[in-house]
């Protein structure tokens, strides 16, 4: 049997289980949800087992409660394809003591959610999981934790493993498990079958709506072109727009609609401080795919294309730094935000606590230069934190890739190399 992997919410999980009669993990398909699950569960219905599906979803609409029976905590994978049994787990969990009753794995939101009546509030959690982080595939050595800076620690120190053609690489093998111990020719296959299957079949599956796979791809072509901006939905339109195939606002709408009830899109939600100026703050989303892997796979790109241009290398290597944080900051109960105003200043991402602490992240390929103007950043925004309103930063972070030291500057920004960093 293959050796289980830790993962970050592994611990989230099991909290979870403690205070809820179920918990639902949802995510991108391949991430590694069933496999979490199991390590929790004492009883297990596969809904899509291939020689028993069929009758699973027949049972589920007419008897739901049949398929809950078993040792808790009943891990139900891939539930979304029966809904009817979100409120028989529902009804369940009301009538049963205990906690820590069912777990629901799913790879998208369900198609039809007309025969759910109720939300579930009270009686779920939600747990939402990623692609592996660097350190979850022990890519990362760990030694400076999220955790820590958050905590005060004021003497960090690493020493990068990684170079450009190793973060290369990892940018374009992405974070599914199963990829891990394939030889690298292999490995970068995975997302270009994955995205084959994006494109030919699950982007009309996830609810039922025909699409053209030829559509499909120029948008998330586009949309893997913008990782990192706020482009709007007409922009993208434009952008992928012939003589001979026209596109719409609505038709990008209902494809990236559908590609994140797939969790292969993630966009990022702006930051809004309380500033001692007027400054007029960006609302829109920032856009990102959920894992780097996916766009290099978009734009049909290699570890060879991004070293040979690093612009279009930094706009992925974001993207894989974004995985990362957000797997990160769910261990700390917190979010990841991005900050842009119309003067022209930005954050590339924030880490909010629950508990109202934050650290301000600025993502630099690498290079004294890039760290310079990223320093420079984030000095001038917490210069323009109005601290009588809302704290301080608990720290001022520029995450690296192919910088060899995690050190702190004399003017108090940390440098952290990706491949030295942990939640």
């Amino acid at each position: 049997m293959k050796k289980y992997l830790p993962r970050t919410i592994d611990q989230i999980l099991e909290n979870k289980l403690q205070g809820k009669g179920a918990v639902l993990i949802q995510g991108p398909k391949w991430c590694g949800k069933t496999t979490t699950a199991e390590q929790f569960a004492k009883s297990v219905v596969y809904m899509d087992e291939p020689d028993r599906k069929e009758q699973n979803i027949q049972l589920a609409d007419i008897s739901p409660a049949t398929l809950l029976i078993g040792d808790t905590p009943r891990l139900i994978d891939e539930w979304q394809l029966a809904p009817k049994l979100w409120d028989a787990v529902r009804f369940t969990v009301d009538h049963r003591e205990g906690k820590g009753q069912f777990i629901l794995t799913g790879s998208s939101v369900p198609a039809d959610l007309s025969e759910t009546s109720h939300s579930g509030t009270g009686r779920f959690a939600w747990i939402t999981m990623r692609n592996m982080s660097l350190y979850e595939s022990g890519e990362s050595t760990g030694e400076v934790s999220l955790n820590g800076l958050f905590s005060g620690e004021e003497n960090i120190s690493g020493i990068n493993p990684l170079g450009l053609e190793d973060i290369a690489y990892l940018v374009c093998r992405g974070g599914w498990p199963d990829t891990l111990d394939l030889e690298k020719n292999i490995a970068l296959e995975a997302a270009y079958d994955y995205l084959d299957g994006i494109l030919n079949s699950d982007i009309s599956r996830v609810d039922n709506v025909k699409r053209d796979p030829e559509r499909a791809k120029r948008i998330m072509r586009s949309y893997a072109r913008n990782q990192g901006s706020q482009i709007t939905f007409t922009e993208i339109a434009k952008d992928v727009s012939t003589n001979e195939l026209m596109f719409t606002d609505e038709t990008v709408a209902s494809y990236i609609k559908a590609l994140k009830k797939m969790f292969v899109v993630e966009d990022m939600t702006a930051w809004n401080p309380n500033l001692r100026s007027k400054t007029s703050i960006r609302a829109a989303d920032t856009r990102y795919f959920s894992d780097s892997a996916i766009a290099a796979a978009a734009l049909g790109i290699g570890p060879n294309d991004l070293i040979a241009d690093l612009k279009t290398f930094g706009l992925m290597f974001e993207t894989m730094c974004i995985r990362d944080l957000r797997t990160y900051a769910e261990r700390q109960n917190g979010n990841v935000y991005h900050y842009r105003d119309r003067s022209g200043l930005e954050c590339d991402a924030v880490i909010h606590l629950r508990n109202g602490n934050y650290g301000l992240v600025e993502i630099k390929l690498g290079g004294d230069k890039l760290i310079r103007e990223g320093a420079e950043n984030l000095l001038k925004l917490e210069a323009m934190i109005d601290t009588e309103k809302m704290p301080a930063p608990s720290f001022k972070m520029i995450l690296t890739g192919t910088d060899r030291y995690a050190y702190k500057r004399p003017d108090g920004v940390f440098v952290v190399p990706i491949g030295c960093l942990k939640d």
